[in-house]
């Protein structure tokens, strides 16, 4: 490569990445899917296209799509509020367990069967397109008002389900049958552990160093976070366990560890996560041969719907029958089974490893994601109002923008607190927030002009605060101020601390 061909693939990935971001307007705007618009991107490009691009390098779509992987579950776990999700993780838990190997056998079958796939071809696409999509869900859920114990649910079971997955396909995709069943699940067991191990490890160890070193540069903060996610996965691959449910429960451990900075660190995760989907999918459509679609369009269908109306809600009953969960939650959640580009970068291990058929199994998981992402997508909000499980905009106070910074000399800490429009901190006075000794309110920001506040300033929505801190009671502030922001000036004499 030479520094020419460099200036060549520079221009053209610029121009993706701009008409990706304009695309997301318009898709926002339509209520289109985005992964549709980037797929879209890749098929214009592709060989089929207008531009004629032939790629097919199957093994270099599947490193660059665990990449990608990686970076999106570690967007996911950052932007995930780990007290949404507390409650349900053992129900999340089950689903993307269990219930992924109901859904699997399910689906597997009704491929043999209805379509005609031999069984290690069915199964293989049974497993694919069981698994929910990161991107997919958290992209979705974050824009539909809907209770936060269905929300939780199904963002803990798509940071979840990605490691089962990827092993059971890895295991269909292997030369010979599957012998001992209790070997395969007793392995996927023993996997998952060690990645939750791992990442619970690398999470706390590096929030713990964050937390109480002073880096020269705030912009240092959200790299040290990415590296110490991505190495969670790599870890936790290198030693044989999960490196996805690795890298998202670091990330969770670390988002959730009232880091410095953390604002700036959630805005550069997510750009980073927008643009590895951006990359993501326009790779997979310059993969896909549009042309070689035709005869796979019927048995994607047919997989799909059998998937969406039986697999998918069997595995939502089965996993979450036990604990007690309503039925019209049970309801939401089939539906909002969301498949995105997980599906197709799994459908690369079997080319990969020469399966039979294989080029098939791509084709078929490929419409079968753009059919029902068509369908499932856009309907979500209207099926959550139909339901009654949409929520308004009022159904509680918003959670406070706090961002801290490590003052390393003083001992103390900076944090930056912004008055969202929806919450009770509204209209309570700067003695009444009650901040530990060693806390105080030092600056108000308001209407674009800042003053030193009187005990007896009264709070806005809008107002932006600057808080001093210790290092002992900088936890325990911040504890506080939230308190006050959920219930107001009553805040811990009515039980909310």
């Amino acid at each position: 490569m030479t520094v020419h061909h460099l200036n060549e693939i520079l221009l053209i990935g610029a121009a993706v990445l701009l008409v990706a971001v304009v695309a997301v307007r318009l898709a926002s705007r339509s209520g289109l899917p985005t992964l549709l618009v980037y797929l879209g991107i890749g098929v214009v490009i592709g060989q089929d296209g207008l531009f004629g691009f032939t790629f097919d390098n199957v093994q270099l779509t599947q490193v660059l799509g665990y990449a990608a992987l990686v970076v999106i579950l570690a967007e996911g776990g950052l932007g995930t509020k780990w007290h949404e999700i507390r409650p349900v993780v053992p129900a999340a838990a089950v689903l993307s367990t269990v219930g992924l190997l109901v859904s699997v056998f399910i689906t597997g079958t009704a491929a043999h069967y209805l379509v005609g796939l031999d069984w290690r071809q069915a199964l293989i696409i049974g497993a694919v397109v069981s698994s929910t999509d990161a991107a997919a869900v958290f992209s979705v859920l974050r824009n539909v008002s809907l209770p936060q114990r269905v929300t939780g649910v199904l963002e803990a079971e798509s940071g979840f389900n990605d490691a089962p997955v990827v092993i059971l396909v890895v295991a269909f995709s292997a030369a010979g049958p599957v012998e001992h069943w209790y070997e395969l699940i007793g392995e996927i067991a023993l996997e998952l552990a060690i990645g939750a191990a791992i990442g619970i490890a690398v999470g706390w160890i590096g929030a713990y160093a964050l937390k109480r070193v002073a880096l020269p540069a705030s912009g240092l903060y959200p790299i040290a976070v990415l590296a110490i996610a991505v190495g969670a996965y790599a870890l936790g691959a290198l030693v044989h366990g999960s490196g996805f449910l690795a890298v998202y429960v670091a990330s969770l451990v670390l988002g959730n560890a009232r880091l410095p900075h953390r604002p700036a660190t959630r805005g550069f995760a997510e750009g980073l996560g927008w643009v590895a989907q951006i990359g993501l999918f326009v790779l997979l459509g310059l993969l896909v041969t549009p042309h070689e679609l035709g005869d796979d369009i019927i048995p994607a269908i047919v997989i799909g719907l059998f998937l969406t109306i039986v697999a998918r809600p069997a595995s939502v009953v089965v996993s979450l029958r036990p604990f007690g969960i309503p039925w019209r939650d049970q309801a939401l959640m089939s539906w909002a089974g969301l498949r995105g580009a997980v599906p197709i970068v799994l459908a690369t291990i079997p080319m990969v490893a020469g399966v039979d058929d294989s080029r098939r199994i791509f084709n078929i998981v490929f419409v079968l994601v753009i059919v029902y992402t068509l369908v499932q997508g856009p309907t979500l909000p209207w099926v959550a109002r139909h339901l009654h499980l949409e929520e308004g905009d009022d159904s509680g106070a918003a959670d406070l923008g706090i961002e801290s910074a490590p003052l390393e000399r003083l001992q103390g800490h900076l944090l930056s607190v912004a008055i969202p429009q929806r919450s009770r901190m509204h209209g309570v006075e700067v003695d009444e927030l009650r901040l530990p000794h060693g806390a105080a309110v030092t600056l108000v920001v308001r209407a674009g002009a800042s003053f030193v506040p009187l005990p007896t300033t009264v709070l806005q929505r809008g107002d932006e605060l600057l808080v001093v801190t210790t290092d002992p009671v900088r936890d325990a502030a911040e504890d506080r101020l939230r308190a006050v922001g959920r219930g107001g000036k009553l805040a811990g004499w009515l039980g909310d601390v």
